[in-house]
């Protein structure tokens, strides 16, 4: 199976499983925590799936960053740092859904690495604990770490004028989205539809049949409706009705914030769990969708006239909840700015991009049909282009808050580099060939 770049703790995982078979010489030891030649030997399989070309100097390098995160975790242990199993087992779920999504099913996942989804979180819960007690040892040291405006006029005073930046072209949105009631009488016909449903699979008719039929569920109605899932992975009121199931049992008709399901469970093993489901999702008709074109349009209108600001109008006819209250800024998902890299648009998201390319900063676009993929909604909505800058060489006031950012890494950075040599005085520290002769950033080889 050929797979991109998966995860750094997921492709560690699958190379030091083998890896460690033939390769268990020590590379460094930081207090009580060794290092392998297999854990530098996976960092360089995770840089070149991640498209990083390999220099022999990076096993220096790497080495030195896999010190560095021992040394926090060894200080978090000696200040009796202590992460919840709640967080730990929140954040490895977080992980599975990522390789799962990627790899197509938490099936294939457990076939990839040969092992189920408890041995695999069996082995990943120390190594996960262990990260997250380093980022909570670096958030600690960097606590009280905070820049001025002085700090950063100074800070970029200093970058020389070759190194400064190109910044490309970023813009910012704003949307009104109408989405259509979905009313009492369209969830009722749902209802009743997967009620028959259920009503022929009683009959006998096969579960994976009547998945593959009727499932409005994407994701699983190919594979008969089936779904491998952990607790916390699902919307509570499915997971309720799995663990009131026994092994072979077909469920009542359940809602939830998608729909209706009716579910048979297959097996479960502690928290982890295979079954079968159906989903119905409601969905309006048509004269729905018409009158929210039309309220819609007439709020285009009114725009355009001066009738309305824009915040006016957001707040008159919007109702999607994430935008509503912060006067419709659309919010870049992969960074969490509201900043889109133009060159990066199309690829996050084309409905924008098309709907925008030749728009004037200030613009309104018309109604248009939109489908919100994360929440598996339609509505239509109108956008309105806030801003667009040309490309340039970073600056302070265009790019204030990235500069302020990277002044204040940089401070964090000296503080870090500052803890890392007191700590490495005072820790038991051993670095073995062919390391001994590298260059490191931090003070690693005693004398």
């Amino acid at each position: 199976m050929k797979l991109v770049f998966i995860s750094s703790l997921f492709l560690a995982f699958s190379f030091t499983t083998t890896a460690q078979k033939t390769i268990d010489k020590i590379a460094a030891q930081v207090g009580d925590n060794i290092i392998l030649l297999s854990d530098i030997q996976s960092q360089k399989i995770q840089a070149a799936q991640a498209g990083i070309v390999l220099t022999p100097e990076m096993d220096c390098s790497m080495l030195e960053e896999l010190m560095y995160q021992n040394l926090l975790v060894n200080q978090a242990k000696l200040d009796s740092i202590d992460i919840s199993i709640e967080v730990i087992d929140s954040e490895m779920e977080q992980r599975l859904r990522v390789i799962e999504n990627q790899i197509g099913s938490r099936q294939k996942m457990e076939e990839f690495y040969g092992k189920t989804v408890a041995q695999i979180k069996n082995e990943f819960r120390p190594i996960i604990g262990d990260q997250l007690r380093a980022q909570e040892m670096e958030r600690q040291i960097t606590a009280d770490v905070a820049v001025t405006p002085r700090d950063v006029r100074a800070f970029y005073k200093l970058i020389p004028v070759d190194s400064i930046p190109l910044i490309n072209s970023q813009m910012s949105f704003q949307q009104i989205v109408i989405y259509p009631e979905i009313g009492r009488n369209e969830k009722e016909l749902a209802k009743l539809r997967l009620s028959g449903i259920r009503d022929e699979i009683m009959a006998g008719k096969p579960f994976s049949t009547a998945a593959r039929l009727n499932s409005d569920d994407p994701g699983s109605a190919s594979q008969g409706g089936k779904i491998s899932a952990s607790k916390g992975m699902m919307v509570r009121p499915f997971e309720a009705t799995v663990f009131s199931l026994k092994e072979g049992e077909v469920s009542q008709v359940v809602e939830t914030e998608y729909g209706y399901h009716v579910i048979k469970l297959l097996k479960r093993l502690g928290d982890d769990y295979t079954c079968r489901h159906i989903l119905i999702v409601p969905t309006f008709e048509d004269k729905a969708i018409e009158s929210a074109a039309y309220q819609l349009d007439t709020c285009y209108q009114k725009l355009q006239a001066g009738e309305l600001t824009w915040e006016e109008a957001v707040i008159m006819y919007s109702n999607d909840e994430f935008t509503k209250l912060n006067n419709g800024i659309i919010t870049n998902p992969t960074t969490g700015d509201q900043q889109w890299d133009a060159l990066n648009l199309n690829r996050i998201d084309q409905q924008i991009y098309l709907l925008t390319q030749n728009m004037k900063v200030g613009d309104i676009s018309q109604p248009k049909l939109y489908s919100n993929m994360a929440d598996r909604k339609q509505g239509v909505r109108i956008v309105r282009l806030m801003n667009r800058t040309k490309p340039h060489q970073a600056n302070l006031t265009e790019d204030y808050s990235l500069i302020q950012r990277a002044a204040e890494n940089e401070k964090k950075r000296t503080v870090i580099n500052t803890w890392v040599a007191d700590k490495i005085a005072s820790t038991y520290i051993r670095i073995n060939e062919p390391f001994q002769d590298c260059t490191f950033a931090n003070p690693w080889m005693k004398r």
